[in-house]
């Protein structure tokens, strides 16, 4: 079995795949110790590792030599957030890609640099191009985006969600990503009309995994809040504390 096939196998309605987001070698490793049947990359943890922003700031060759680390460093499956495709025609994309060894990426809707929604159907040609050339050995879960980019009324929202994704999985999505979205209500309006796997965000906790499990959820992404996290830590206490002569690691 390919670990394409794997990680495709992982989308289980209702009993979500969890795939914290990494954005490093030693990050991903720390993932896959702890027990993860997949990792992900969160685009704006990575860009900030390397030295950018987020929305295809960071040179396309850097973010695909550092995917090619992380999948490097694993041995379960590995799947990107490649934003927008990078200007990338797509068989041109999906040959770069898949030399990574990565076997999964996030391709979102909207433009990074200026929050324009893409055409929904020029979306989908681009999602079926992708999927021609990638064949079986890529899954593409496709963001929507029109949540985080408050693209109308929350009925409008929804209504354009729920036509995007039904497009994307019809173009050969494997999973769809309406990403923002947190009322679990909506979430099981969306689960209810696509005919597909739905990845959703944790948040900050809002909800728990379980209650993402009863709306029908396949998979459930973290973006760069571990790596927030971390990094909170490191600049709201243990700098402070060698500052002040104090011990950093004391509780």
């Amino acid at each position: 079995m390919s670990s394409a096939t794997t990680l495709r196998a992982l989308h289980v309605p209702g009993t979500p795949l969890v795939v914290p987001n990494a954005w490093d070698a030693a990050s991903a490793h720390l993932i896959e110790e702890a027990g993860f049947a997949a990792v992900a990359t969160s685009s704006n943890a990575t860009a900030a590792v390397l030295g950018y922003d987020d929305g295809e700031h960071a040179p396309v060759d850097e973010v695909l030599a550092a995917a090619a680390r992380i999948v490097r460093a694993v041995s379960v499956p590995v799947t990107v957030d490649f934003e927008r495709g990078y200007r990338l025609p797509p068989a041109e994309l999906v040959e770069r890609f898949l030399a990574t060894g990565a076997v999964g990426l996030n391709l979102e809707d909207s433009d990074p640099a200026t929050g324009t929604m893409a055409d929904p159907a020029e979306q989908a040609d681009f999602l079926a191009a992708v999927r021609a050339a990638a064949g079986d050995a890529l899954v593409i879960n496709a963001r929507i985006d029109t949540f985080i980019r408050k693209a109308g009324t929350a009925g409008e929202q929804l209504r354009t969600a729920i036509d995007r994704g039904t497009r994307y999985l019809a173009a050969g999505a494997d999973c769809v990503y309406p990403i923002a979205v947190g009322d679990l209500d909506v979430i099981g309006t969306l689960t209810g009309q696509l005919v597909g796997p739905v990845n959703v965000a944790y948040g900050m906790g809002a909800n728990s995994v379980a209650d993402y499990a009863k709306r029908g959820v396949a998979r459930i992404s973290f973006g760069p809040m571990f790596q927030r996290h971390l990094y909170g830590v490191f600049a709201g206490s243990v700098l402070p504390a060698l500052l002040a002569d104090r011990n950093p690691f004391s509780r």
